[in-house]
């Protein structure tokens, strides 16, 4: 009997918030089709990833976030750097509403590169994701490095029940852009040596962000099995409030109307020294051949 193939628990979980989801305004004002509480699993194991068929990621871009991130970086200037703009719309729009400004993007993004100081200004998101990860700062005043730390236990103590990393910084939520959506993530080592993920996230935009969550905590799981000397096992992604926004339904059902094809491969090209030496052209991946892309607008 042949295996359902693993994208269409993403498929089924856009078909249930298109056709059963919770209609709502929100935050952004475009509106919602919500679903609370959702799980997918990918196996790992073989090599293959969940970068997702039925239409093209971008999967380069969401590495090159996730390298972001581990730098503990804070600022879009380093995104645009390396021709990252999916963090743009947050400082553009606030220097849009305090200097009422109708600056383009394009524009915006040009002086944040060729202008530190302004870049320095404006194209700070806050202490973000990387800020927690790298730098969470205690009550006691010192810095916490978590990813190190989740490194060392791997490494040294591998059954414990402790091995995990947390964005959700109660006391620096308000200066931050966006707080973290991606919250949480656990890892597991099995008897055998493979490395489980499970993370939770607390919001998710299902047409756009699914896809480049899955795909970025796909590529850290490699990155930290390899620094453990361990294999990479199941990755498992659990949802909070996962929602189609209103002005994304007709691409959601086009995305529907498709078939998923083979996951591709990923692996690493080469052993670094430690988690952070990786770049973007430390990754491979191979048999990649989508569906077309899918446009749609970021609700900010």
């Amino acid at each position: 009997m042949e295996l359902r193939h693993q994208e269409h628990q993403y498929l089924d979980l856009l078909r249930l918030a298109l056709d059963r989801g919770d209609e709502r305004l929100d935050r952004t004002g475009v509106g919602t089709r919500s679903v609370f509480g959702a799980m997918v699993r990918f196996d790992l194991s073989s090599g293959q990833v969940p970068i997702l068929t039925t239409k093209r990621v971008y999967w380069k871009t969401a590495i090159k976030e996730m390298l972001w991130f581990l730098t503990g970086g804070t600022n879009i200037q380093a995104l645009l750097r390396e021709n990252v703009r999916i963090w743009t719309d947050w400082p553009l729009a606030r220097y849009r509403a305090e200097t009422s400004q109708e600056i383009s993007q394009a524009e915006f993004e040009s002086r944040i590169l060729q202008d530190d100081a302004f870049a320095q200004k404006w194209g700070e998101l806050g202490p973000v994701y990387g800020k927690q990860w790298r730098r969470w700062l205690g009550a006691d005043g010192r810095e916490h490095d978590q990813i190190a730390q989740l490194i060392a236990t791997l490494q040294t103590n591998p059954a414990s029940r402790r091995m995990l990393f947390h964005g959700w910084n109660v006391a620096e939520l308000s200066g931050m852009a966006l707080p973290p959506c991606h919250m949480v993530y656990q890892y597991h080592v099995t008897s055998d040596g493979r490395l489980n993920c499970l993370l939770f996230q607390r919001s998710v935009d299902l047409l756009l962000g699914a896809a480049f969550n899955y795909v970025g905590a796909s590529a850290l799981q490699l990155m930290l099995a390899q620094q453990a000397g361990l294999h990479p096992g199941e990755l498992v992604w659990v949802a909070g409030d996962a929602h189609l926004y209103l002005n994304h339904l007709d691409q959601a059902r086009e995305q529907l109307r498709r078939e998923p094809r083979p996951f591709p491969k990923m692996r690493l090209t080469r052993r670094v020294p430690d988690i952070d030496s990786y770049t973007i052209d430390d990754f491979e991946v191979a048999g990649y051949e989508p569906h077309a892309a899918i446009k749609a607008d970021v609700a900010v």
